[in-house]
């Protein structure tokens, strides 16, 4: 997307929004990839400045802004309401809507391009990459305090901004499908890790047929929750968590497991000596007390009891996805060299291996505290 120069963000999008101040800059901001952001300081009558966060939303990705906006006007409001009446500070521990001079939560130019706005949230760190022990379980913290502070959310009520994000039995047929169609003659390259996918078709259905029939329930979920998505006040170890973009219905299990799926595994993503590949039991482990720390008095026992299975099964989703993604002639995913979602699926079908030969250990774990 081309960036908007300062003039234009001042003249053409920031005048549309309930701010006032002059525009003193508007820089590019942060290292996402998906939203075009810039980070806009205005200085009051009074002299004070204040920043902000302004995004332009990828509609190419987020088809529905409107869905997507009032998912994050319904879950912020909540959580505002929240964390007041619990002693917290609303305007530092969740984001911060600004509205539309017209009261909307976002703004869409005569150009179609769609604009939403946050107050910045100041003095505040965060970390792209988990580089102690301690950091992941700060992050493990922040996603069960996200849990908690939404369980009594009307989940049902969300938009699916993306659809079927972790529908794993939907996954699992477009596998089937991309096998069957082979495209590039690729299958017959891959049969050992095609083996590996089929053999657990019966795990897909595991918690999407127990949400089913209703007994574990439907939760607000982050669906993405990285350790840079969570802001951390280092004057009192208060966490914001950000990038709501794919809050969406979903289970505990898969904020859980995605988490476990990157942070604890002992390599990157797309390693190729699959010898370095693993589960960290002790990451495991600092993982799921952090998460039951703040999450476990909202989790039924059945939820807490299946934590393992939403590792599994987040760390199964990826591996298959990337594998599709390598039938189907790497059209999904960004790849910088050939093989590169083979690896990526090879790493990820690692880890469910190990993390099957580690059930037992990771079933103590969970029952330690629970």
């Amino acid at each position: 997307m081309e960036k908007y120069s300062a003039e234009q963000i001042r003249n053409q999008v920031l005048c549309h929004f309930a701010v006032e101040g002059e525009l003193l800059e508007a820089p590019s901001y942060g290292s996402g990839h998906i939203n075009d952001t810039y980070a806009p300081r205005l200085r009051l009558s009074d002299g004070r400045e204040i920043r902000y966060i302004l995004q332009r939303i990828n509609t190419g990705i987020f088809q529905d802004p409107k869905g997507l906006m009032e998912n994050i006007a319904g879950v912020t409001s909540y959580l505002k309401g929240i964390l007041a009446a619990n002693g917290g500070d609303p305007l530092r521990e969740t984001l911060t809507l600004i509205p539309t001079k017209d009261d909307q939560p976002f703004y869409q130019a005569p150009d179609g391009s769609c604009w939403r706005m946050y107050l910045f949230v100041e003095d505040t760190i965060s970390y792209d990459l988990v580089e102690k022990p301690e950091d992941f379980y700060i992050s493990a913290k922040a996603f069960g305090r996200f849990q908690m502070l939404l369980a009594g959310y009307p989940a049902a009520t969300l938009h699916e901004t993306i659809l079927n994000f972790h529908n794993t039995v939907s996954r699992f047929e477009n596998l089937k499908k991309a096998i069957a169609a082979d495209p590039l003659g690729r299958a017959k390259e891959v049969q050992p890790e095609i083996e590996f996918a089929l053999a657990r078709e019966t795990d897909t259905h595991v918690l999407v047929d127990l949400q089913a029939k209703g007994e574990i329930p439907l939760r607000v979920t982050h669906n993405d929750t990285k350790l840079n998505n969570v802001l951390i006040d280092p004057s009192n170890g208060r966490v914001c968590v950000i990038d709501l973009d794919t809050v969406m219905p979903g289970l505990a299990h898969y904020d859980f497991g995605d988490s476990i799926r990157f942070g604890a595994s002992t390599a990157l993503e797309d390693e190729q000596d699959l010898s370095k590949v693993s589960m960290d039991l002790n990451l495991f482990d600092i993982y799921t007390k952090g998460f039951l720390e703040e999450a476990g008095a909202v989790l039924s026992p059945l939820e807490k009891e299946l934590l393992p299975m939403g590792a599994k099964l987040m760390t199964y989703e990826c591996g298959i996805r990337f594998l599709t993604d390598y039938l189907e002639g790497d059209t999904y995913f960004r790849t910088h060299r050939p093989g590169q979602n083979l690896d990526r699926t090879r790493t990820q079908f690692k880890l469910v291996a190990d993390m099957e030969a580690k059930w037992d250990a990771m079933a103590a774990i969970i029952k330690k505290y629970a």
